[in-house]
């Protein structure tokens, strides 16, 4: 995507948190405090600005849990300034616990280790940012208390940590991925990349565009690969789209589902009707998110049993009419007309 697109997509986020009532005044944020730090790497262009949101009154000895917030294509670690007041929001009605968020600065990169060497992204996330962050503020270390999460290419990103190291997240919400409904390359339609020319795939993947790196890559592909490591791993995954989305990036999350669906991989997806990729329809949705993250990873609430007896009864007549435990659930079936029907 061009510069001056990047940076008509940057200024129409931020009018729209404005608008909805994300970015506030500064003595209502008076209760957290952001601070940003920067990292040296020799994985990517150095050093590395890295926002920090800590919850008021915060000491190690809280041992808080870790959230990775990533910016989408264009974006920056500015992009958690924008957030926190959805953040801030949740806290204060209990949809998520005081945590450490964090928002990286990595440019246009997808999140990617860049096919040439010159940039590793994900690389450095896992080796590098997130053991410092868990270092420097006293974080809690497990799995179950650290999740990802991001909007566009951050969705994207979310998707891309989250399915290849599930040993380090717990958990993923990945909001309107900036992904494809493709498993390769050359099946990628102009209409689901024309904000990524040809140059840009040929920056990340190579010159010309190695198509083995980005099907592993891609997180569709990841799924069918990862998918025992993912299922036994317990990740909790999160993943929506607006059915309006500009960009027909819906089209990507829905491919997405299916392909889980298919390969029996548990998850939750939403198509939220009436939303675009910018809109009032943002805070409610990232709000929702951070509940998934919150009663699926961070506070998971006991085993419900409420049904326990009637559930035992439904299990019998199933087993009674000869339906195995473990048979897989039928495929999602084709549903596109015909060419000649279109």
């Amino acid at each position: 995507m061009p510069k001056a697109t990047l940076g008509v997509l940057s200024a129409l986020i931020a009018a729209t948190l404005i608008a909805a009532g994300l970015m506030t005044a500064e003595p209502a944020r008076a209760q957290s405090r952001i601070e940003t730090i920067e990292l040296t790497s020799k994985q990517v262009p150095s050093p590395v600005k890295v926002s920090v949101l800590l919850p008021a009154g915060h000491t190690p000895a809280q041992r808080l849990p870790l959230l990775l917030m990533l910016h989408g294509g264009g974006g920056d670690n500015g992009f958690l300034t924008q957030m926190r007041p959805t953040i801030e929001a949740a806290w204060a009605a209990g949809d998520f616990p005081p945590a450490a968020v964090a928002t990286p600065d990595v440019g246009r990169s997808l999140y990617m280790d860049f096919k040439d060497g010159s940039q590793r992204w994900e690389t450095f996330i896992v080796t590098e940012l997130v053991p410092e962050l868990r270092r420097r503020y006293g974080l809690d270390a497990r799995r179950e208390a650290t999740v990802v999460s991001g909007i566009s290419m951050g969705g994207l990103g979310a998707l891309r940590l989250g399915l290849n190291h599930p040993q380090v997240f717990g958990g993923l919400a990945a909001l309107e991925a900036g992904i494809e409904p493709a498993l390769d390359f050359d099946a990628v339609k102009m209409r689901n990349r024309f904000q990524r020319d040809d140059a840009f795939f040929r920056k990340v993947f190579g010159d010309p565009v190695d198509p083995a790196l980005w099907k592993r890559s891609n997180p569709a592909n990841m799924v069918i690969a990862n998918r025992r490591e993912i299922v036994d791993s317990g990740l909790q995954i999160y993943v929506e789209a607006g059915d309006l989305d500009m960009f027909n990036l819906h089209e990507g999350v829905e491919f997405l589902h299916r392909v889980m669906w298919d390969h029996d991989v548990p998850h939750e997806y939403r198509l939220v009707r009436g939303a675009d990729h910018l809109g009032r329809t943002i805070p409610h949705r990232v709000r929702d998110a951070l509940r998934f993250l919150d009663r699926q990873v961070l506070r998971p609430p006991p085993p419900d049993d409420s049904f326990a007896r009637q559930a035992a009864v439904i299990t019998r007549m199933r087993r009674a009419a000869g339906v195995p435990d473990d048979e897989p659930r039928p495929p999602l079936p084709p549903t596109s007309p015909p060419k000649e029907a279109r």
